[in-house]
């Protein structure tokens, strides 16, 4: 035999030997496990009812109206506070005043209608609308809410009580009307380690 297949041989000798040695070393055990995670959010879901609180025609100074409302929470998370804006708009029917409606309409906001003479809160329309939301959470909301807040699935009754306050001559205000907007938002209780 020649030295070139000699040689020949002996290199497809040595490449087999490393095939045969490298093959034996991937022979081995094995187990896998998959982990599937989720993570969902959950839900605030402030309800307001009735959603009209008020709607009163004819008013004369000295009138009040009591009237109740309910907010509940039908999300999936508890709810911490309750924050109010408050927002009107006057429709002067003659084209002559000279003050804002919203300061002769005084509203009173009530612990229940078992003591609908104690009041939580009390103020003019014009001063709650300049008032930020987390002033009237925590004169308001707060007394009657508390520290726990609003827990899923729970209602809560709230009582106000709207008077056209008597305050001398107010001619001004005939046939005007004020249309009044109360927006509610709920805010979440902090998150935590779970």
């Amino acid at each position: 035999m020649s030295m070139k297949k000699k040689f020949g041989m002996g290199m497809m000798s040595v490449a087999l030997g490393a095939a045969l040695i490298g093959g034996g070393t991937y022979a081995y055990f094995s187990d896998t496990e998959t982990s599937q995670n989720t993570f969902a959010a959950g839900t605030l879901d402030l309800s307001l009812s009735p959603t009209e609180i008020i709607n009163v025609k004819d008013m004369a100074p000295g009138d009040s109206f009591l009237r109740d409302f309910e907010l509940g929470n039908g999300g999936t998370l508890d709810i911490d506070k309750v924050l109010l804006e408050t927002d009107y708009t006057v429709k002067d029917a003659k084209g002559d005043n000279t003050g804002d409606f919203g300061e002769h309409i005084q509203v009173e906001f009530l612990y229940n209608m078992d003591n609908f003479d104690e009041v939580i809160f009390e103020t003019t329309l014009a001063d709650l609308k300049n008032m930020t939301p987390e002033a009237i959470s925590q004169n308001i909301f707060y007394p009657e809410l508390g520290d726990k807040g609003l827990p899923v699935g729970k209602t809560h009754d709230l009582i106000v009580q709207f008077s056209f306050m008597d305050k001398g001559d107010q001619n001004q205000f005939q046939g005007d009307s004020l249309e009044l907007t109360w927006k509610f938002n709920a805010t979440q209780k902090p998150g935590e380690q779970k």
